[in-house]
């Protein structure tokens, strides 16, 4: 995270939803991993997009690149400033062996990625 990036919450709820990086006469959304998810853009637009983007991509499934290079589908345990914590899917078994990764902050997509982006 820069220590110019600015934490944004929702106003109905405060939950953090990411934050709003100054760049050049404009203003990067960033999501709570830490991708951007505008260009530059005006401060109002990077809020809607926030607001809009909400937290609910965190509890999709993703894939995690491991380092013999396979990906392995998992599922965000943490997030934070100070590091992403996924885990290996287990489709809610509980007596499954927990298995869990630790992703650097901010992300990159040849780290981990959203089930959905295969291609």
């Amino acid at each position: 995270m820069d220590a110019d990036w600015i934490e944004y919450r929702r106003s109905d709820d405060g939950e953090r939803v990411g934050w709003i990086a100054p760049e050049g006469d404009g203003f990067v959304a960033i999501d709570l991993l830490g991708r951007p998810r505008t260009g530059v853009v005006e401060w109002i637009r990077a809020e809607e997009t926030l607001d809009e983007l909400g937290i609910g991509y965190l509890a999709d499934p993703h894939e995690v690149r491991l380092d013999d290079g396979s990906w392995l589908r998992v599922r965000i345990a943490e997030v934070s400033p100070s590091g992403i914590r996924v885990k290996k899917d287990d489709w809610g078994d509980m007596t499954a062996p927990q298995v869990s990764y630790a992703v650097d902050f901010p992300v990159s997509d040849d780290r981990l990625r959203p089930l959905t982006s295969r291609g």
